[in-house]
């Protein structure tokens, strides 16, 4: 017996395991205390599947399988199932079907539908429905459980334009690609358990940690009294000075429930957590606020009076407003006076969980050199690294950070939110420690898409053309402003700069509340405001008696107009690279006009609708977005590419591939990748922005090109210098072996050389540098339609055609964007029609499991009919625009139009559930 339970025999991927079992422990947590990382933690909650295991055969979910049952029980996970030399058949599909993106739900998925037989196939929404897909949309873990290909491998310098597989695929798939919390841990290691505000503002009167410090396993409790003084923001950027200074590592005074109180080290989490129930915490309870309407209003409650806009950058700390925009070209309210036809309306936007399946992790110790090691799950390792030496006082070079794998971010892990508390913890014991986020976390206290107020007035005239717009917004930021300032700038740009109009008007602010904090999140604020003016737009066709595609197209921006928000005079880098929102439009209009490849439901209560909307965004993060990256040759003939971002699903890694063999005359599978990490890699400014294509993919491009120039220099000098090389088509050719140069022959034909690899290096390492600094920027689009059915008697909507048309420039891997595209979309969708993160209205958290918060499973996401504008940008690598934030925004907006041109009555709040629909339907 061990506590209160026992020790129990079993088989895991055909070896004996002979393990310890407390009461109540379940199947997830002995196999991945065995070194079994192919079993992933999700939700510990039997809601997504991740650690889809076989128990004797039969698919469970690992996470609520009691461990007592296992003696004698044969266990098979997706490592058990097959290897990268030799894949299970089901694995090998889901490669050569692209069926997956962060990959962090794969080995749970590959599980289940390892199972599954050809006669299931027709089931999947059933069979598939314990496991949750975060960024695929579905349609490719359909093809791949249907056996359907939709990779090539391409030949020698022919991979970019091509449907090449991700490098990683085979370990995905087999449980062997490594995550963030994926290795083995240090015997030394301590865990850290956070005692969290039970209120939502609050000041630390007195905190007594002495009973925690005398429980067994406790190392040290952490308290505001060992915080570093600097202020700083979870928020990163490149210029770390965009968001506000106001958070603490634990400060003493609380802004939103659950809050770090206190933090406990010891050497489990049990110990831990245990130890942090043992805290005696003063409190004095504060004011609070949190609808932003009142928060803004003279006499409110103050979250940060104390501050200063000089030191901390808040706009006005004294009406709670982190910042505020508020400008006019033309005159608006004249305009709309002398309109034909006017639209007016208010939109409000909810509160949304990212979702991604791997929770916040960070795991810290301190190296042989003493130097601070970091291995987290983040998209932005560099701005970690440099926020975490600015905090701490440490020099840049004495701090690592990495990444493996990421499980999923979509701008969630465009933050610091664990890495803080390891360091502190680090630093006052010596140990290794580990902070994991519970999916209670990921709902309490992670940043949130910014719940949105948004007005809008238009006005036009008789035959369509817009004279006013006039866009109100107003965001709850949350208890602190991380991305407060650059989500309301960017919100209320791209979406009203895509229209020509000669008066438009912008009042936009971003406030505090004592609700939790919100973030960054895909699309980052122009998704809300776009959903706003897009249903404008709409009604606006529909009292104008126009076609809702033709106002489109007499009032959006043309090459040659000027990207107008307020200012026509304002200085910016964004350009005309390439031109394809026409392209767009049109081939939405002409696949719309298809057969609908699900039929209308028949009967007196529902009704069908067709809507449209659309949708333009800057193809990289303005104000600078950098990359240093390095080729080099090996000597097998090979490549190393060295680059900073990292990979969590956003499929830069493969497009790196597909450049670099590309230049270098070569296949992916010979170009070997050194990422996302600050000690192996030089500077990035990271994952976001989808700037892993067009900023980090443009600097290869260039490494790769001048690292070609100079393995031609040596070769030709090796080989007798130029200048007997035949002209026209003959010119040295880089090959997977070496260098062929053709030369010129008096006696007969030309004659050519291979030097080779060998020859080439033996002066010495070729390897060539390539940076990008992220401008000037192009604009891509984007444009959405559905066909709907409504049932009025029970507010259910059914998808019945979804056809998204993009303006990507020169597509670098077709299948692998019209997955992002889908996935996009099916995230979009949830967001329109399921999920919303409930509060009391007193800053509790009422929604803290999956299962209550309603992500998109397979039966819930249509397939979209993806369509590319065929544009060449002249910024992006051979003409590559950005596509992994841009998909999501005008999907929404498409949805609303679909539901009111079938209801007669339009939405004007998300989510648009059943019952909001049923309601609006009466």
């Amino acid at each position: 017996m061990t506590n209160n339970g026992r020790r129990v025999v079993f088989e895991v991927d055909g070896e004996s395991i002979d393990a310890p079992v407390a009461a109540g422990q379940v199947l997830r947590t002995v196999l991945r205390d065995a070194g079994v990382h192919s079993v992933k933690k999700g939700c510990d909650a039997g809601d997504c599947g991740a650690c889809s295991v076989l128990v004797d055969d039969d698919p469970v979910h690992s996470c609520v399988y009691p461990a007592h049952r296992l003696d004698g029980r044969r266990v098979t996970t997706a490592a058990g199932l097959g290897t990268p030399e030799a894949p299970h058949p089901m694995q090998q599909a889901f490669v050569d079907a692209a069926g997956f993106q962060c990959g962090f739900c794969t080995a749970g998925m590959v599980v289940t539908a390892s199972t599954f037989t050809e006669a299931d196939r027709d089931d999947l929404p059933r069979l598939l429905k314990g496991n949750i897909c975060r960024c695929t949309g579905y349609r490719a873990i359909r093809d791949a459980v249907c056996g359907v290909d939709n990779t090539v491998s391409p030949a020698v310098g022919q991979a970019a334009g091509r449907s090449v597989k991700a490098p990683a695929g085979l370990r995905v798939v087999t449980g062997r690609e490594e995550f963030t919390l994926d290795s083995p841990a240090p015997t030394t290691l301590l865990h850290i358990a956070v005692l969290g505000s039970p209120h939502p503002h609050a000041r630390i009167v007195r905190i007594d940690t002495t009973a925690a410090l005398a429980l067994p396993g406790v190392h040290a409790v952490l308290t505001h009294h060992d915080s570093p003084s600097t202020l700083f923001s979870t928020g990163r950027h490149e210029d770390r000075e965009d968001d506000p200074d106001d958070g603490l590592v634990i400060d003493p005074v609380l802004r939103f429930r659950g809050q770090r109180v206190a933090a406990v080290v010891a050497e489990s989490r049990r110990q831990a957590e245990l130890a942090r129930d043992a805290i005696v915490v003063e409190y004095e309870v504060l004011p609070a606020v949190f609808d932003p309407e009142e928060a803004r209003r003279p006499g409110a409650p103050l979250l940060h009076g104390e501050k200063t806009s000089e030191v901390s950058r808040i706009a006005f700390p004294e009406r709670n407003t982190v910042a505020a925009m508020h400008g006019e070209t033309g005159d608006v309210e004249a305009a709309l006076a002398a309109a034909a036809a006017t639209v007016e309306g208010t939109w409000t936007t909810q509160r949304v969980s990212h979702g991604s399946l791997e929770t916040h992790a960070t795991r810290g110790w301190l190296d042989d050199d003493g130097r601070l090691v970091l291995r987290t799950s983040s998209q932005v390792p560099f701005l970690v690294r440099d926020e975490i030496a600015h905090v701490f006082g440490l020099p840049e070079d004495r701090v690592r950070v990495f990444t493996k794998r990421v499980g999923g971010g979509f701008g969630g892990k465009q933050e610091l939110l664990t890495e803080d508390l390891v360091t502190l913890a680090v630093l006052a014991t010596g140990r290794p420690v580990q902070y994991e986020f519970t999916r209670d976390d990921e709902f309490t206290i992670a940043p949130t898409r910014h719940p949105m107020r948004v007005r809008v007035r238009l006005g036009a005239d008789a035959d369509g053309t817009l004279t006013a717009l006039h866009v109100d917004q107003l965001m709850d930021t949350g208890a602190y402003g991380n991305h407060g300032v650059g989500v309301m700038y960017h919100s209320v740009h791209e979406s009203i700069a895509v229209y020509r109009c000669a008066s438009k008007r912008v009042d936009a602010e971003s406030v505090y509340t004592n609700n939790l904090p919100s973030g960054a999140f895909r699309g980052y604020g122009l998704g809300q405001v776009i959903f706003a003016i897009e249903s404008a737009m709409d009604e606006l066709a529909i009292r104008l008696g126009i076609d809702p595609f033709e106002l489109r197209r007499k009032n959006v921006v043309v090459p040659g107009d000027a990207m107008v928000v307020t200012d026509p005079d304002e200085e910016t880098d964004l350009i005309w690279g390439s031109y394809g929102l026409d392209q767009c439009l049109d081939l939405v209009e002409e696949a719309l006009a298809g057969p609908d490849p699900e039929p209308a439901p028949v009967g007196p209560t529902w009704s069908t609708g067709t809507g449209m909307a659309l949708a333009m965004i800057a193809t990289m993060p303005p104000r600078g977005h950098f990359a240093d990256t390095t080729v080099e040759l090996r000597p097998d003939g090979g490549y190393d590419i060295g680059v900073g971002t990292a990979e969590f699903g956003n499929g830069t890694t493969t497009v790196h591939a597909q450049l670099v063999a590309t230049a270098l005359g070569t296949t992916p599978d010979r170009v070997s990748i050194r990422q996302s990490d600050t000690d192996v890699a030089r500077y990035d400014s990271g994952a976001f922005g989808s700037a892993g294509v067009v900023v980090a993919g443009k600097a290869l491009w260039a490494a790769a090109h001048k690292l070609r120039a100079a393995l031609v220099d040596r070769a030709l000098a090796l080989s007798g210098g130029a200048a007997d090389v035949v002209d026209g088509g003959a010119a040295p050719e880089v090959v997977p072996g070496g260098v062929v140069v053709t030369r010129a022959s008096s006696a007969g034909p030309p004659s050519s050389r291979l030097v080779t690899v060998d020859e080439l290096l033996a002066d010495g390492p070729l390897v060539a540098d390539g940076s990008h600094d992220g401008t000037p920027r192009s604009v891509a689009f984007n444009v959405h339609a559905f066909r709907v059915a409504v049932d009025r008697s029970t507010g259910e909507v059914r998808m019945l055609r979804s056809i998204q048309a993009a303006d990507a420039g020169t597509v670098l891997n077709p299948e692998q964007l019209r997955g992002q595209i889908e996935g996009g979309t099916a995230q979009a969708i949830g967001t329109a029609l399921y999920e919303e993160m409930m509060l009391d209205g007193e800053g509790r958290v009422l929604t803290t499991a999956l299962r209550n918060y309603r992500l998109p499973k397979f039966s819930d996401v249509p397939e979209t009919e993806v369509l590319f504008a065929e544009t060449h940008d002249e910024l992006g690598p051979l003409g590559a625009k950005s596509m992994s934030e841009a998909p999501y925004n005008p999907v929404a907006p498409a949805l609303a139009n679909a539901i009111r041109d079938a209801l007669g009555v339009r939405p004007h709040e998300l989510p648009m559930s059943r019952d909001r629909l049923w309601r609006l339907a009466r």
